[in-house]
């Protein structure tokens, strides 16, 4: 299983919520779970969650699937 690294311009989240989102977003729950359970604004949320499709999107597309 190889690593994707998230390779961001700025984010106002320090590495720890940045990790817990991740983690949240692999076990699928949504945006709004993520945003009440580490009390962090909704749409830092989304924003991250979207640049984790697109970095996964990016990655798939360069292996070919």
């Amino acid at each position: 299983c190889q690593s994707i690294e998230i390779k961001p311009t700025y984010y106002k989240l320090n590495k720890k919520p940045q990790l817990k989102l991740i983690e949240f977003f692999v076990t699928e729950a949504t945006a709004r779970t993520a945003v009440d359970l580490l009390e962090i604004q909704p749409n830092t949320t989304a924003f991250f969650y979207h640049k984790i499709m697109v970095v996964i999107e990016r990655h798939l597309a360069n292996d070919g699937f």
